[in-house]
């Protein structure tokens, strides 16, 4: 767990990556800001940080209080992150988000969300700037939208680039826009984006090829969830999928794909769960496990070599010294009350304290 990693050129002084994790502190304007700047440094003695999901445009908003990365404001606010960060000589990757059909109307002055097809996501409630709203079947994105969006992701790494970021991930998992193009639950389409694998995979490839233009392909990673049902996901041929995707993934050379291999957020029960030593002979870069992972289950998976770097969440909300509490052996924050990991401010965000031994 504490041996130096390279993914790149990048050096990473160990193998622990806090996970991305949607915090909702942006504010309306959806602009970084200092809080945030503070919140990042202080968890920065992971090898590798990713920041929580950023949306790369208005259509793809589905979260209260997210960051964004598609106006100069936003693109200023996440520098000042960078350079707080810069000094620790920690390697930070932006996450590229689009929720999709995870989102409502009220996000979108009226206008319904969109997905690959218009398969209504079947859940309790979204979290609206209106409050709790039932969700709503979403529309389709015509071919010339999806064209258009594939320029949006284009952007985005343009402007994560310019925000002083070490690369990016594309974020294809847990039931938002490019998992809804690959699963055949909610991709339902008859043109070059639906039917077949290839044809369900054509989305997620255009984006990533379209984020190659940017970045070096070191410098680039995905996200996927072969196992997910969060967002209400999982069809009957997800190992023969994420199969092809994963080797299509590794033709494009990426520096590291992150899977989410876990069972915290369930599974579709369809068969068995896919595990990382189905992915490992599959892709030659660095792999990300990442869902539910303690310290014990990190060092067995790494000592296995299925993965090369574990990805913690929760544990990093609690405890910003993640890394120094594991190398010592040093106890744990409790994760007891979450009613503040939400909201604004400070609380439940930049107030956990560090260990005092």
């Amino acid at each position: 767990m504490f041996k130096p990693l390279s993914i790149g050129k990048l050096r990473l002084k160990n193998r622990i990556a806090m996970a991305p994790m949607t915090r909702g502190r942006a504010g309306k304007e959806r602009v970084p800001n200092d809080l945030m700047a503070e919140y990042y440094v202080q968890r920065a003695g992971a090898g590798l940080l990713i920041t929580e999901a950023t949306v790369i445009s208005k259509q793809g908003i589905g979260w209260i209080d997210s960051p964004g990365i598609f106006t100069d404001e936003m693109v200023e606010g996440w520098r000042k992150v960078t350079e707080k960060i810069k000094p620790t000589g920690t390697p930070v990757f932006m996450q590229l988000w689009h929720c999709g059909r995870a989102s409502h109307s009220d996000f979108h002055d009226g206008n319904l969300p969109v997905s690959a097809s218009a398969v209504k996501l079947n859940g309790d409630h979204i979290h609206t700037p209106l409050g709790s709203k039932p969700y709503e079947t979403p529309r389709p994105l015509t071919v010339d939208e999806i064209k258009a969006t594939v320029n949006d992701y284009r952007k985005a790494a343009e402007n994560a680039k310019a925000a002083g970021f070490s690369g990016v991930e594309v974020h294809g998992a847990n039931g938002y826009l490019i998992n809804q193009f690959l699963d055949a639950t909610t991709n339902h389409r008859e043109d070059q984006y639906g039917g077949s694998i290839e044809n369900r995979f054509r989305f997620f490839k255009e984006v990533l090829e379209a984020v190659l233009e940017v970045w070096p392909s070191d410098q680039v990673g995905a996200r996927i969830s072969p196992n997910g049902v969060f967002n209400d996901m999982g069809c009957d041929d997800y190992r023969e999928l994420f199969l092809y995707v994963t080797k299509e993934i590794n033709k494009l050379r990426l520096g590291y794909l992150h899977i989410m291999d876990g069972l915290a957020f369930g599974f579709h029960g369809k068969g068995e769960p896919m595990t990382l030593a189905e992915f490992r002979p599959l892709f030659q870069g660095v792999i990300i496990g990442n869902c539910g992972y303690t310290k014990e289950t990190a060092e067995e998976r790494l000592a296995e070599g299925n993965a090369d770097i574990i990805a913690i969440g929760r544990p990093f909300i609690t405890n910003p010294d993640l890394p120094e509490r594991y190398r010592n052996n040093w106890p744990l924050n409790p994760a007891e009350d979450m009613s503040l990991w939400y909201t604004p401010g400070p609380e439940g965000y930049t107030d956990y304290a560090h260990y005092k031994p």
